[in-house]
């Protein structure tokens, strides 16, 4: 008999439906080491539920193990054209496998499926390198995480000079901090996300698409909300999984820069998260050379670089979404000047399509 490294590889589409199938997914993504909750089957199916875009979900077996997987969204916009992105709405999602020659079969097969349903780009975030054909970013997006102090004190230590003093001038003032998944949190942080990403320059993502992933990950997910009497400054909804706290969807009004309130959410979040059983922090990625990354590093966090990777159609361009690319500098700086309500109204028709 063959021993099960010679047998050959099957690359499978998943039933993400299928219950058993998904739990067999879920423990393959749980047991792998590199793995992020957008690999998660529960993210898939949120993010379709939420945004209306499809799911697709790709399995390699040998012998009737799964031996890698590569999780996907179908992303449609008249704006921004068709994609198939690992993982859609996440920034990160890639390839997982056990050698790299699975690796390459994945990825393979997902430009195979890609040319299949008409989208001309494929996108990898992150995970294993998928052979020829792809090109690799490693410049734009690093990331951020480091381990949680083991009580209070010991955390606002951890915080450089600077940054703590901010810290330390935030829990002076009359805020006030709550955690929770009800109506009034999401109502609450949904205002906030909203004008924070409009003075951006950026479309929000439709509202159901946050109600879909807090319901798809359960007790795995919560809003930590900050307020300033009775009204929200800032706001996080955050992904709990493998003892590491996600921070993700969260921002601040205009009021919350000087309340320091944004220091205090994220201070709060840290000491909520050791609270939960939770021993490391990830600040999420940032765009190379931005404030929001300079933000991250002055908190304690050092970069580290992001491979991304993607593959576009023989004659076309891929698929291009960074808003601080010039082409978009015109629009960004007109979305900035919007009223809310237009804001609120028009971005999660354009945002459901950027994934």
């Amino acid at each position: 008999m063959n021993a099960p490294s010679r047998l050959p590889i099957a690359i499978l589409t998943a039933d993400l439906s299928d219950s058993t199938e998904a739990a067999r997914i879920t423990a393959y993504v749980e047991g792998y080491a590199d793995a992020t909750p957008f690999h998660l089957p529960r993210w898939l199916t949120a993010v379709a539920k939420g945004s209306g875009q499809r799911a697709h979900c790709l399995i390699a077996k040998r012998g009737g193990s799964i031996v890698g997987m590569v999780p996907l969204t179908e992303v449609r916009s008249m704006l921004f054209g068709r994609a198939l992105v690992s993982s859609g709405f996440g920034v990160d999602g890639g390839v997982l496998a056990d050698d790299e020659a699975v690796a390459e079969q994945l990825a393979a097969a997902m430009w195979e499926l890609a040319q299949a349903l008409n989208c001309p780009t494929a996108e990898l975030r992150g995970g294993m390198a998928p052979g020829e054909g792809w090109s690799v970013d490693d410049t734009t997006y690093v990331g951020f995480a480091r381990d949680l102090a083991g009580d209070d004190e010991a955390e606002l230590k951890a915080i450089p000079r600077k940054q703590r003093a901010e810290v330390r001038k935030a829990l002076k003032n009359e805020l006030t901090v709550t955690t929770g998944r009800d109506a009034g949190h999401r109502a609450a942080h949904y205002r906030v996300y909203a004008e924070s990403v409009r003075n951006l320059g950026t479309p929000v993502f439709p509202k159901r698409l946050f109600d879909a992933v807090l319901d798809g990950f359960g007790k795995d997910a919560d809003i930590l909300l900050v307020r300033h009497g009775e009204t929200p400054v800032a706001a996080v909804l955050s992904l709990y999984w493998r003892g590491c706290v996600y921070p993700y969807w969260g921002g601040g009004t205009h009021a919350a820069r000087g309340l320091r309130a944004n220091d205090r959410m994220y201070y709060a979040l840290m000491l909520h998260a050791r609270e939960r059983g939770c021993t490391r922090f990830d600040f999420g990625r940032s765009k190379a050379g931005t404030g929001p990354a300079a933000f991250k590093k002055n908190w304690g966090f050092e970069p580290e670089q992001r491979r991304y990777f993607k593959r576009a159609a023989d004659g076309k361009a891929p698929r291009e979404i960074n808003p601080l690319n010039p082409k978009y500098r015109l629009q960004v700086a007109l979305w900035q000047k919007l009223p809310l309500w237009i804001a609120n109204r028009a971005g999660p028709v354009i945002a459901r399509g950027l994934g």
